[in-house]
């Protein structure tokens, strides 16, 4: 069965970084797109980054710009996130899931950022932000 685990979560200062994994196992990921969701205490899952299957495009949330990037590691099927100068607005669960959409930006047929077009997810990993 296909399996999603992330892990690199934690508490970190604010400007502080992580890096964030998302290893999943029993699939080809040549096939699938990767996004990152986080979701915070009373609110909805909201995208933070992705990176298609459509030749490795990836694409970024306006608010984690310039501070985020995706990264895709094919020989540990591992997908990575990585996080610089974290803020207070940061806090939540982040879970990576998986979509067999050739995912796009914002206004195609198959937007990164809609949560609907993924098919799988992972349990999730916290990340903390203390002042």
């Amino acid at each position: 069965q296909v399996q999603l685990v992330e892990s690199g979560g934690g508490l970190v200062q604010t400007g502080g970084s992580l890096t964030l994994s998302c290893t999943i196992q029993n699939l080809n990921l040549d096939y699938w797109s990767i996004g990152w969701f986080r979701q915070a205490p009373g609110k909805g899952r909201e995208g933070v980054s992705c990176i298609s299957r459509a030749d490795g495009n990836t694409y970024y949330a306006d608010f984690v710009k310039g501070r985020f990037t995706i990264i895709k590691d094919k020989s540990k099927n591992t997908v990575y996130l990585q996080m610089n100068n974290l803020q207070p607005t940061d806090p939540a669960t982040y879970y990576c899931g998986t979509s067999f959409r050739p995912l796009g930006p914002m206004g195609e047929r198959y937007e990164w950022y809609n949560r609907f077009e993924y098919d799988r997810w992972g349990p999730g990993t916290q990340v903390t932000v203390s002042s």
